[in-house]
């Protein structure tokens, strides 16, 4: 493996993209480790014409929110014949349109808050007024307010009473012209990293023997052990995702071992609904009731020293660098 080529794209013209280069500072130190030669390649202009001179022989993509994560990146790098680590550009639009991802993931069987979007310009044509008291009326109180697309939980607010929902919607529509108002779930946030590492010679996925997921061997998505957030704000917003001290987190998950398999069934659900390949994170709710509900999915799991993705790894007693160095070699070997 020592003669593999990886470029590890970080960082892009986004609002995450401090986030971004520490993970891919991170992820490029992990993989070096494992004896890969690692080259660290920034989306701009330059960027194509080195991958056709340069030919690497894989790319593993550490860019969080828009190109990134949206398929653009992946769609590049298919022109460019390199094979790379994640979900194919096609599917990696469903699960960054957070509204598509839940519309799927509530198909294939799973709970997730009841939602609905709305455009910015619907509040100028019809009223907001007449329409935050719609909001109110249908889905209740409180709410959760969000950019349809995006991450790090840039423009998201919990609103509490029906007069703070104007102000959240200023702060959703800074980041994109549709807003994703979905009801807001008391209960225990989860975030669920799977791995995947193909289907078995029989078609049925390996989730392991273990309620966490975390030992699972084989082919087949498996999950690692969730992780358990618990911010001193009360809510998981950017400052408490990337500012340590901020967030305490649990890892495995404190969780009876029945709502452990629910949500790891949950994570493998979704990866499967989305069609994602590699790796992927699942943010969810444990409801009081004790049942899991999906909040949304990543493709590009951040790799801070904040991040939840690391934390599951460890706790499976596994290495970040050997997690992706193997599945590097799955990529290349897909071709």
């Amino acid at each position: 493996m020592t003669d593999r080529h990886v470029v590890v794209l970080a960082g892009g013209l986004t609002h995450e993209r401090e986030v971004s280069l520490r993970s891919g500072s991170r992820l490029t130190e992990a993989l070096r480790r494992q004896g890969l030669e690692v080259t660290v390649r920034d989306a701009d202009a330059a960027l194509l014409p080195w991958l056709l001179r340069a030919k690497p022989d894989a790319a593993i993509i550490a860019l969080h929110g828009g190109r990134g994560e949206n398929g653009a990146v992946q769609g590049v790098l298919e022109l460019a014949g390199v094979p790379y680590l994640g979900t194919r550009s096609h599917d990696c639009r469903l699960s960054w349109d957070k509204p598509t991802a839940k519309t799927l993931v509530q198909r294939a069987g799973f709970l997730t808050p009841n939602w609905i979007t709305l455009a910015h310009n619907t509040f100028r044509d019809l009223g907001a007024a007449a329409l935050i008291g719609a909001l109110v009326e249908h889905l209740g109180l409180p709410l959760m307010l969000k950019p349809h697309q995006g991450g790090s939980a840039l423009g998201a607010t919990v609103v509490r009473d029906a007069s703070e929902i104007p102000g959240a919607l200023v702060q959703a529509f800074a980041y994109g012209e549709v807003v994703l108002v979905e009801q807001f779930v008391e209960g225990i946030e989860l975030a669920i990293t799977v791995v995947d590492q193909g289907e078995r010679s029989d078609g049925r996925s390996v989730q392991g023997d273990r309620s966490d997921g975390a030992r699972g061997r084989g082919d087949g998505p498996r999950a690692l052990p969730a992780v358990e957030i618990v911010p001193e704000s009360g809510v998981f917003d950017y400052e408490s995702r990337y500012t340590a001290g901020l967030t305490t987190y649990y890892t495995p998950a404190r969780l009876t071992p029945d709502v452990a398999q629910r949500a790891a069934e949950l994570a493998i659900g979704a990866h499967r609904a989305l069609g994602l390949q590699d790796i992927s994170r699942t943010d969810a709710i444990v409801d009081g009731g004790g049942f899991v509900q999906f909040l949304e999915v990543n493709v590009s799991p951040g790799l801070t020293e904040t991040s939840m993705l690391p934390m599951s790894v460890e706790a499976a007693g596994e290495d970040l660098g050997s997690v992706y160095a193997n599945l590097v070699e799955r990529a290349i070997a897909r071709g």
